[in-house]
């Protein structure tokens, strides 16, 4: 379990093909200026992927195995030597939670379908078919104005919801998009500041949501007409 608050930004040192498991990939980290110790064992969470330390080959170098099912969900079969990954340890009882109650079990990607930089950044993102085993109709009715979503393994806060197709500054977006605002703090502590148009992004919807939906899935009632509910504040359209 975490929090969604970023404490570094780690560097990936080294990515090989995981032996004997066919498809999956041995990730190798430089934690930079985290300057917590994980032991053997501790979990991780790489960008919002909870992930397990297997090794520490160097001094300051974390070793984790991705599974194949975690690189089809995730972007982490995206990174590359050089590539950045936002970096936290497991929360404890004792824990500060100043963000919200993250999983590490990423529920799929979204894509960045508009960005507006300057004094106000927002981005709006657009939920497809995140993955294949968690359909956007599960997941859409999740997304809440004013709620709470996990990008990248960054606890942020939904500002506005959009149904429909809609425009933004003369840019025509799908439907089933959300937006987001970043403060220069998030800008700088985390890897969001990379993200462009079009760029794959960890998606983790909140656990709180998901067992809702699923109750009153379980419990046959409809689900459909939730997503973006206009009352919670914030746009809908």
């Amino acid at each position: 379990m975490f929090t969604g608050l970023i404490q570094a930004v780690g560097t990936v040192s080294a990515t090989t093909p995981l032996t004997p498991v066919p498809k999956g990939l041995r990730l190798v980290i430089d934690p930079g200026s985290f300057n917590h110790q994980p032991a053997l064992g501790d979990s991780i969470a790489v960008s919002g992927c909870c992930l397990t330390i297997a090794d520490h080959p160097q001094p300051r170098a974390w070793a984790f195995d991705v599974i194949p099912e975690s690189l089809a969900k995730t972007n982490l079969g995206l990174l590359k030597p050089g590539s950045k990954v936002n970096l936290e340890h497991a929360l404890t009882p004792t824990t500060y939670l100043g963000g919200h109650f993250v999983q590490g079990h990423v529920d799929g990607q979204v894509s960045v379908a508009h960005l507006q930089t300057g004094d106000d950044w927002r981005v709006w993102l657009h939920l497809s078919e995140p993955s294949p085993d968690a359909p956007a109709d599960d997941l859409w009715p999740c997304i809440i104005p004013k709620g709470s979503v996990t990008l990248d393994g960054t606890s942020l806060t939904i500002a506005s919801v959009h149904r429909q197709p809609f425009q933004v500054a003369g840019t025509h977006l799908p439907g089933r998009c959300f937006s987001v605002a970043l403060i220069p703090t998030t800008l700088e502590k985390t890897t969001l500041a990379s993200w462009r148009v079009g760029s794959k992004v960890n998606f983790e919807a909140d656990m709180l949501a998901k067992t809702v939906m699923n109750v009153v899935r379980n419990m046959g009632l409809p689900t459909g007409g939730l997503g973006g509910l206009g009352g919670l504040g914030g746009h809908s359209s």
